[in-house]
């Protein structure tokens, strides 16, 4: 099932959770201004994760917030 089916059928914030974690990684390149990559590096360091954890961690919060 896509993850926009999932939200049009009023699935729960943990079943959209379970959706986006799921299934095989895959690699992307992202243009962002250095400024802006250094600073949610840092933002990750304070953490205790990595880089690409904490941009995951922001996409899945922003996709599975309620009244999208």
């Amino acid at each position: 099932m896509k993850y926009s089916e999932l939200v049009n059928s009023g699935a729960t914030e943990t079943e959209l959770q379970e959706q986006l974690v799921g299934g095989d990684m895959t690699t992307i390149t992202m243009r962002i201004p250095r400024n802006l990559k250094e600073a949610g590096a840092e933002a990750a360091a304070l953490k205790g994760i990595s880089f690409s954890a904490f941009i995951r961690m922001c996409m899945i919060e922003e996709l599975t917030k309620k009244g999208q």
